[in-house]
């Protein structure tokens, strides 16, 4: 086999190698449309907080409110927690919630919370917490997935992966 011919070879596979795999992201990591009954199991829910209690997620209907689904194992939802934390510091005066659903076990969360202190509710969902997720319409159920539920109480953004500073800014326009 001469050099072009294996040269072309190695180039055609490389080029099928990467196809496949921007399909396989792009149909893990694509969002659905939630499911029509997602919004009102939301509201019906009440989880327990780490630090005891729970949150009626009915007491958050009406006011723009950031769901960030996240994990204490999860390096990028970790990384976001500061940005997530900074936002509602600034906007909870403008009746923004920030609710930070913990997809992880009450033990380690208490113990992340402990070194990463947080002002925003962290309920603690579990494994169901990715359920939660996936009827939003993160299919995959991947970390972190943040939803942002405008005051009118529509779904105003969904989006899968590590959130900018830049993005996190833009959820004003969103209320």
């Amino acid at each position: 086999m001469s050099t072009l011919n294996r040269r072309s070879t190695l180039v055609g596979a490389a080029a099928i190698a990467a196809a496949a795999g921007a399909g396989f992201a792009w149909r893990e990591y694509s969002l659905a449309e939630p499911q029509d009954a997602a919004l009102e199991a939301l509201w019906a829910l009440n989880l327990e907080l780490p630090q005891g209690g729970n949150l009626a997620f009915e007491s958050l209907r009406g006011k723009p409110t950031v769901l960030n689904f996240w994990a204490t194992w999860c390096p990028p939802c970790v990384d976001e927690l500061p940005l997530l934390e900074r936002f509602y510091q600034q906007n909870r005066p403008k009746n923004w919630q920030v609710i930070g659903i913990a997809v992880d076990n009450a033990k380690a969360v208490q113990k992340f919370l402990g070194q990463m202190p947080l002002s925003f509710p962290v309920p603690l969902a579990g494994l169901a917490g990715t359920e939660l997720s996936r009827s939003l319409g993160n299919m995959s159920g991947g970390l972190p997935f943040t939803v942002v539920v405008n005051a009118a109480g529509t779904i105003a953004l969904r989006h899968m992966g590590k959130l900018s500073a830049a993005q996190v800014d833009n959820f004003l326009s969103l209320a």
